[in-house]
């Protein structure tokens, strides 16, 4: 869209025109000012768009005002990676560990992308394991968001990011957790026997595994098992196999929660809504 100056004073000169220096300031004390000394460059300090100041970091978060987050972090009632900061203008970085009397802070919208992952793609942040979940997500949301809990490469289904650390802890949590249901192929039928011993839960060198629950699924040979786990890992699923003397074939996640697959292609992503939101925090 091109922007059009409108014109008055058919007959004005420019500076160029007049013979004189275009947009000069002529006048008494001008020049006698400053002494006749060329005029000083104005030099801009180069400023790192990645930092905030954090009053604004805290107000960002919801806690408070601006005026009011000043307060408290002069009162040292706020810490940046463990150290307190009383300093009026102190910058932090979204990546930093702030919080407020004791619990951490995060200035961005929470976000809640729920994928269902394809084979070949590691759970994980890192840039260095080849092609990541990340890729996967990567025009989901400008936040910092991070899969919750995971599945092996060669693993399929869902995974939940987020950058709210409440429903992290919730699934991170060693005696509550959220339930995720796996569907699991085995090299051979799954013996009645061993099907028991899942159920009721057993020790492997002294460490007792047990799981939420455990099915044949319905129509399907009994190679085919439902189990349903809160760890956020998947490793208990190869302890409890490799134990057993089987191998499994594939593992897909087909529900967290109260969450599913339903209308979610494999390899698609999409964003809770309220209602779903609602629910994950009521867990």
């Amino acid at each position: 869209m091109s922007r059009q100056q409108g014109r008055s004073g058919k007959g004005k000169t420019s500076g160029r025109e007049s013979g004189k220096p275009a947009n000069k300031k002529y006048g008494r004390g001008a020049d006698d000012a400053r002494g006749n000394k060329p005029a000083k460059k104005k030099v801009s300090k180069a400023s790192n768009s990645d930092e905030i100041r954090l009053n604004k970091y805290i107000a960002n978060s919801g806690i408070c005002s601006r005026r009011d987050a000043d307060m408290h972090i002069s009162v040292g009632s706020v810490t940046v990676n463990g150290k307190v900061i009383t300093e009026m203008g102190y910058k932090v970085k979204l990546d930093d560990e702030v919080r407020f009397d004791g619990a951490r802070i995060n200035p961005e919208k929470k976000e809640y992308v729920l994928l269902n992952k394809p084979k070949g793609f590691a759970t994980t942040t890192s840039e260095s394991k080849g092609r990541t979940v990340m890729d996967l997500v990567a025009n989901a949301t400008n936040a910092r968001i991070k899969p919750i809990g995971r599945l092996g490469r060669n693993s399929t289904g869902l995974i939940l990011f987020t950058n709210d650390d409440k429903v992290v802890k919730k699934f991170t949590n060693s005696k509550t957790g959220v339930a995720r249901l796996f569907e699991i192929e085995l090299d051979k039928n799954l013996k009645f026997d061993d099907f028991k011993k899942i159920q009721d839960g057993f020790k492997i060198e002294g460490k007792m595994v047990s799981v939420e629950e455990v099915s044949y699924i319905d129509g399907q040979p009994k190679s085919k098992i439902g189990l349903k786990i809160k760890n956020t890992g998947n490793t208990i699923l190869h302890t409890i196999f490799d134990y057993l003397k089987y191998d499994i074939i594939r593992v897909d996640c087909v529900q967290i929660g109260h969450l599913t697959k339903k209308d979610l292609p494999r390899g698609h992503w999409k964003h809770l809504t309220q209602q779903e939101v609602n629910t994950l925090q009521m867990l």
